[in-house]
């Protein structure tokens, strides 16, 4: 992967030499800090010329301003002060990793007029930075060679040294914010990998690897989910020469409360089956396992960051080929529920996998609350496009606790129906069901399935097929795989499940 920057925070004033950024709040306005940072004024008097108004996300740059001053003299727009929420200072820090150079050291002035700088809103800034930052070039052989302008060689990793009031206390802020985008990155990586490098041995292993950090983690084989009468899962499993897995992850950092758990769409790769997909754009289902990747993310976050809090994760790790042995449209299976499901599509395999999945996790741990995250429809991307998640929810507290997360972190959620009459739609005249509801409400329809196997459990179903992959590029990603989910469900998380913030 690439070479991520070094971050630092100090309180001292910033230099006055190398490439220093100042932010500009509404109107173009310079801190004291900033102004002490221009030194000459020239960023000032330019401002004037270019039209700067200190819009947010907006740039303004200056090469070799002054003779004896900095090398760069960069200004980014805040706009106005009440907007700087904690998503506003992440993006913030996305813009500020945009203008890093490799090898270049930096300094960021993180002071805004009128605002008062906390040490959570610099610990945002640089995670922000770190976001910005990713990159996917693992298989690349041929990098940049050679130096850039400021003579460091493009080898090297930029180095970046925030100036804020209180650098103690922002290196403290920072310790759990960069865990979470240590999590982000962790689930972008598995997104873009290829599926010859990441089978279903290959992904629960990245939850083995999580023992590193303190997390319990049981890795099911297919003889013992046989056992357990996981047919759904094991019928997707089938074509494929490589077996599945159940991953399971258990972190316990919340004394005796029950946990919260969160369950992932595993499939490695989706050819759709014997209902295969077309051609054109299949390369893109190595992501079919953004919703696996994402709960690996958290796990990692919550780990990373010692959250106070008792979590499970369970993904179900497979590969969904066309061969001699692949199930057919027609077949029925057994699901560990004991419930029948006639395969009609078996390019509707996610629901299979998840359907035994979330049997597993509630039956074993009596979660709190269930949530799932899956690439399930392509119906979700119809209905919201590629800015919001599909929410279904049997409980309007928990969908509500996610929304508020969702428009705090701007990983957006948005609740879609369900009730009897769309429940009807997957009766099946042969089987208990079917899985599928035919061509209309298809992401109702994959959730009206899964709620089958909830029980009474409070849960929720994240539909993430247009957030996780191929979304927009913004201030914080410019990688095909999003790493979305992460930083939502850390949120939701912090803000309700965990024992210090619920007993203070």
């Amino acid at each position: 992967m690439a070479q991520l920057p070094t971050i630092a925070f100090a309180s001292s004033p910033a230099p006055q030499s190398g490439s220093v950024i100042v932010l500009a709040g509404d109107g173009g306005a310079l801190s004291a800090e900033g102004r002490a940072a221009d030194g000459s004024g020239a960023l000032r008097r330019a401002s004037g010329v270019a039209e700067f108004s200190g819009k947010f996300g907006a740039v303004l740059e200056l090469i070799a301003p002054v003779e004896n001053g900095p090398d760069r003299l960069i200004a980014i727009g805040t706009g106005k002060a009440d907007a700087l929420n904690d998503h506003a200072w992440l993006k913030l820090g996305g813009v500020a990793g945009s203008q890093l150079r490799k090898g270049a050291k930096i300094s960021i002035v993180a002071s805004v007029e009128g605002v008062d700088v906390s040490a959570e809103d610099a610990a945002q800034l640089a995670a922000g930075i770190l976001l910005r930052a990713y990159s996917f070039d693992k298989y690349k052989t041929r990098k940049d060679e050679g130096e850039k302008a400021d003579g460091a060689k493009s080898g090297e990793a930029a180095s970046v040294t925030i100036h804020v009031s209180d650098a103690a206390a922002a290196e403290r802020a920072f310790a759990a914010v960069r865990a979470v985008a240590e999590g982000v990155h962790l689930a972008r990586d598995l997104v873009n990998e290829p599926a010859n490098h990441l089978g279903p041995l290959e992904l629960s292993g990245h939850a083995e690897a999580l023992r590193e950090f303190g997390v319990e983690v049981e890795v099911l084989t297919e003889e013992e989910m046989h056992e357990l009468g996981m047919g759904a899962l094991l019928g997707v499993s089938r074509g494929s020469t490589q077996p599945g897995r159940l991953a399971v992850m258990q972190w316990k950092g919340g004394g005796d409360e029950k946990p919260v758990a969160f369950v992932g769409k595993g499939v490695v790769f989706d050819t759709g089956g014997n209902s295969m997909k077309p051609a054109a754009g299949m390369e893109d289902m190595k992501g079919d396992m953004g919703g696996a990747a994402a709960v690996l993310g958290l796990m990692r976050a919550l780990a990373g960051r010692k959250a106070k809090a008792n979590v499970v994760g369970v993904i179900g790790c497979v590969e969904n080929m066309v061969s001699g042995d692949a199930q057919r449209p027609g077949d029925i299976v057994s699901s560990m529920s004991g419930q029948t499901i006639e395969v009609l599509n078996t390019d509707a395999e996610g629901r299979l996998v998840l359907a035994d999945a979330l049997w597993y996790t509630n039956d074993r741990f009596q979660p709190q609350l269930m949530i799932d995250l899956a690439t399930l429809t392509g119906a979700i991307l119809v209905a919201l496009g590629q800015l919001h998640a599909g929410l279904f929810s049997n409980d309007d507290e928990l969908a509500q606790r996610l929304t508020a997360a969702g428009l705090a972190t701007d990983e957006r959620v948005w609740r879609m129906p369900m009730g009897p009459d769309y429940d009807k739609l997957i009766d099946s005249k042969n089987a208990d069901m079917k899985n599928i509801g035919g061509r209309y409400g298809g992401s109702i329809t994959a959730a009206q399935f899964l709620k089958r196997f909830v029980k009474d459990t409070p849960w929720a179903h994240l539909d993430i097929a247009g957030t996780a992959m191929g979304s927009p590029s913004n201030e914080i990603n410019q990688s095909w795989g999003s790493g979305f989910g992460v930083r939502l469900l850390d949120r939701f998380v912090a803000d309700n499940y965990e024992t210090a913030k619920n007993t203070a």
